[in-house]
């Protein structure tokens, strides 16, 4: 019999992270500075992120050096198997392999600890006292709480108000973690109070959220900020998962035809499919899939542009897809993947072709979770089960041109504490959601008269 599962030794897990930027085929627009409209420096940064971080953001080193303090957290869950969905394969009777990295095995059971824990790391070497930070379903805030309290840090999160009240669950793992989370908006921050004050019932948004940790962080000289997605030393710290994955892969001989990855702000995807973008620029025939939600479709519907990266434009501008950072996002329960850009590294390899991008609706996806739920036994995150929908429409393709085809994907998360989002989908509550085009181009004016990339 085939593996189903393959393991890696504690010995082989990766001791360095992959840096794509060193082997990018063309050069990407540098970020720019909210006031000036000029490419950022270093101190730029420096009252949001500690140094040690934004040597990262900015380096082009291809290979980062991982902490021996990191790795040792690391190793309490990581490596993680890759396992083949047997199962799931023998129920869609299409002529596929299909591999998945499960990641639901952290502590939080996410892929979110694999930053987590090293910025918890860098800001305690730096001597940070405190992290603020935002959080939609709630697996960033869960994950950066953990990893703050194993480096000693306060934690602050502002949760999104419609996943706050959704799943309690993930806000009762931050305060068992002894982190504070707050709703958002909220009327702790002059951006939570203003965007109260204009609409009192607001569920919230990631932009909005960000703003408010931003806020939270600039008046607190022992505090520093802390971002889960889109940035390039996030997904730097992610890559320890498609690194491993190529290990595992290369045991048992096999290599993908196809990874894919669902996309909010780019983490997970880029973490697992990074390795192989580096396969592909460098000739590998391989194609690589970004799945996102139709309610939010910045990949597949949005605008190439500088865009902040929060509602209150705080943040630098980026050369990312987005939606306009006015959008407020339809309150689906795939909450980590409603977020208005993407991380400026996904937006130009999907810009250059190299990654492609496409968008599932939640009856979908949920349908897609359900049936992986009922042959392979876990239960997915909301965000994963795009991924899996995708996985399903490969599967479909390679049925159709008789093909055999190897998948890999990135089981991200598990869904047990979304259990409500499930039983919506399984009461018939949830209804497909596309976003209307008039709304998108409401959402873009607030980008206009920004920079072009």
């Amino acid at each position: 019999m085939d593996p189903v599962k393959v393991f890696l030794d504690e010995s082989e897990i990766p001791r360095q992270w992959y840096n794509i930027l060193a082997d990018m085929p063309t050069p990407m627009s540098p970020p720019l500075h909210p006031g000036t409209g000029q490419p950022i420096g270093p101190d730029d940064l420096a009252p949001v992120f500690p140094m040690n971080l934004i040597e990262q953001e900015v380096s082009s080193e291809r290979w980062i050096d991982i902490p021996e303090e990191v790795l040792e957290k690391y190793l309490i869950w990581r490596p993680t198997p890759l396992c083949r969905a047997v199962n799931f394969e023998r129920f869609l009777d299409a002529p596929v392999q299909i591999y998945y990295k499960n990641e639901g095995v952290s502590p939080p059971g996410s892929h979110k600890p694999n930053t987590a824990i090293a910025q918890a790391y860098y800001n305690k070497a730096f001597g940070i006292k405190r992290l603020s930070t935002e959080t939609g379903a709630g697996q960033w805030g869960s994950a950066l709480s953990m990893a703050c309290q194993m480096f000693g840090l306060e934690c602050r999160v502002f949760m999104v108000k419609v996943s706050y009240e959704q799943k309690p669950y993930r806000r009762i793992m931050m305060m068992t973690w002894g982190a504070n989370c707050i709703p958002s908006p909220s009327d702790k921050t002059e951006a939570g109070r203003k965007i109260l004050a204009e609409d009192p019932e607001c569920p919230g948004s990631l932009g909005i959220a960000i703003s408010e940790a931003i806020e939270d962080t600039v008046t607190d000289e022992n505090a520093r900020y802390s971002l889960g997605s889109v940035l390039n030393h996030v997904l730097l710290h992610q890559t320890i998962n498609g690194l491993e994955a190529q290990k595992q892969l290369e045991k048992i001989g096999v290599y993908p035809d196809i990874v894919v990855g669902c996309t909010g702000g780019g983490s997970n995807f880029a973490g697992l499919c990074l390795p192989f973008v580096r396969d592909k620029i460098n000739g590998k025939d391989i194609s690589i899939v970004a799945a996102e939600p139709t309610s939010c479709p910045s990949l597949t519907r949005g605008s190439f542009a500088y865009d902040f990266g929060d509602t209150i434009m705080t943040t630098p501008l980026l050369p990312m897809y987005t939606l306009g950072h006015e959008f407020v996002p339809a309150p689906i329960h795939a909450g980590g993947l409603r977020y208005h850009g993407m991380a400026p590294i996904m937006s130009h390899l999907v810009k250059e072709d190299i990654i492609e991008a496409r968008a599932y609706d939640q009856i979908e996806t949920f349908d897609a979770g359900v049936r992986w739920a009922r042959t392979e036994g876990f239960i997915s995150a909301p965000e994963t089960n795009h991924a899996i929908a995708a996985v399903v429409q490969e599967a479909n393709r390679a049925k159709e041109e008789g093909k055999e085809k190897v998948i890999l994907f990135n089981w991200s998360g598990h869904g047990l504490v979304d259990l409500a989002a499930y039983d919506a989908f399984l009461s018939g509550k949830l209804t497909k959601y596309d976003l209307p085009d008039d709304e998108i181009q409401k959402s873009l004016k607030s980008i206009e008269g920004l920079p072009k990339p």
